[in-house]
């Protein structure tokens, strides 16, 4: 039995790992690469290899960098099922959409600004899959509750565990026979960060053979809650009432929407700050709200009785959903007293280019940046202090504060990662540290050799095939 990382290996995005078995053969995640000069020929490779000879995929949730090349797996020629939580498939039915109208959006603006030079060398920009490929895959996708035992292939028995990070994402847990042996293999997927709102705590495994776990924030502890909420109430009140100007927030329309307007409603609720308009412009992250709050069995106790306060206070929590394309651009013209929240999260596509653009050059706006911003992402050089960025094509000086808000992560801190890794009744045999830049992986690494005493802690290289034995 072997493992081989094809993304997600010393860096953040493009998970996907191919397990081999006596019985077969099996993929945990197919994402995209995100940021960076190389991920449009990342994607193109990503999938190069005999697809013919994969059984099945497992999906962990609904992130495009653990979801988003499914399209083009199905688009190159496989055609086996592929499994997830029901909360998850319904995402993607949303997601992938979404991701193949932007790709084609961008394909277009690329042909048009370059048509001529294009048309001299005979080229032509086309995305990577189109919005019909990816409605196509959706037909391979199928349902898993949490703690069902499924049997996906001869040899193979997994279970879903909620990981507590978005809506329907999942820790996976597999037993599988191989040579006349039994191994339990388990993918923490990516976990959340416990006692967060709209989630429940990620479930706790008690034992693997093989371990493959994530460390986006692997080397670092994330900001209390309460010191969170500080910050945020100072930007708030800083830009809203002082100096007159918008708060925009780029977050992922999966999970980070949904929570970012919980904790206003929460602060507004408390008597923090004063009554809020909020404005969620994101057609996905209204769709995928609508889904969040059909699935209110996955919610924490304190999520739920929040909801009822937003319900019955619409006057200090006033909150729009911008669906129409008119309707976002109008918010242009809005000057001051607005939170913005937009996708996408790190600020590499969709409406939140267009706010920034009209935004981020006033010095009397602020963006508060609250998630993970990948290496070469347009998020991450303003989290790095960029004194301009390029927006469609025009340099435009950044003016706004940036302001950035760990303690409003999705993803697990090293403390966190250690405390569940610590529910574990017996060390892994081999633990794989992946999804995590360089630095913070081998900085949990160092930590589960130093606090948990474990042995063969590896940070994996893409492309490498490792034993299982």
């Amino acid at each position: 039995m072997d493992l081989t990382f094809f993304g997600a290996a010393g860096e953040v995005t493009g998970s996907c790992a191919r397990l081999h078995y006596d019985g077969g053969t099996f993929l945990v995640d197919c994402g995209l690469f995100q940021g960076g000069r190389d991920a449009d020929r990342k994607n193109l490779q990503a999938l190069d290899f005999d697809l013919r000879g994969v059984d099945f995929v497992l999906l962990t949730h609904a992130h495009l960098d653990h979801s988003g090349l499914v399209p083009r797996l199905v688009s190159l020629g496989y055609t086996g099922r592929i499994y997830a939580t029901a909360a998850t498939v319904d995402l993607l039915g949303v997601m992938l959409l979404d991701s193949a109208h932007i790709m084609e959006k961008e394909a277009e603006w690329i042909n048009r600004g370059k048509r001529q030079r294009n048309l001299r060398r005979g080229y032509v920009a086309g995305p990577l899959y189109t919005v019909n490929q990816a409605r196509a895959s959706l037909t391979s996708l199928r349902k898993v509750a949490y703690g069902e035992e499924l049997n996906p292939h001869p040899g193979v028995r997994c279970r879903f565990h909620d990981a507590g990070h978005i809506l329907g994402s999942a820790v996976i847990e597999l037993d599988i026979e191989s040579g006349g042996v039994v191994r339990k293999v388990v993918f923490s997927g990516d976990l959340g960060q416990p006692a967060r709102p709209v989630l429940r705590d990620p479930t706790p495994v008690p034992e693997a053979d093989f371990l493959v776990v994530e460390s986006t924030y692997g080397n670092r502890a994330h900001r209390a809650m309460a010191e969170t909420e500080r910050e945020l109430i100072a930007v708030l009140r800083d830009t809203l009432q002082r100096r007159k100007g918008n708060v925009i927030i780029p977050a992922f329309a999966v999970g980070r929407t949904q929570e970012m307007v919980f904790v206003l409603a929460n602060l507004v609720r408390q008597g923090k700050v004063d009554a809020l308009d909020v404005v969620v412009d994101s057609p996905m992250a209204s769709a995928v709200t609508e889904l969040t709050l059909r699935y209110d069995e996955l919610w924490d106790d304190e999520t739920r009785e929040l909801l009822e306060w937003i319900r019955a206070h619409g006057e200090r929590m006033r909150l729009r959903f911008v669906q129409d394309v008119e309707e976002s651009k109008a918010l242009n013209n809005e000057r001051s007293g607005l939170v913005i929240i937009s996708a996408s999260g790190m600020c590499e596509a969709g409406r939140i280019k267009h706010h920034l653009r009209y935004n981020i050059d006033r010095s009397e706006c602020s963006v508060v940046i609250c998630g993970f911003q990948a290496a070469g992402t347009l998020g991450r050089r303003l989290v790095d202090g960029a004194r301009a960025v390029t927006l469609f094509g025009e340099r435009v000086p950044v003016r706004a504060e940036i302001h950035t808000i760990g303690g409003l992560s999705a993803h697990a801190d090293q403390p966190a990662l250690l405390a569940w890794l610590s529910k574990f009744v017996r060390p892994p045999r081999h633990t794989f540290v992946v999804h995590g830049e360089q630095q913070a992986a081998s900085a949990l690494a160092d930590a589960v050799d130093e606090q948990l005493g474990w042995p063969h802690v590896t940070v994996p290289v893409a492309g490498r095939c490792y034993s299982l034995t």
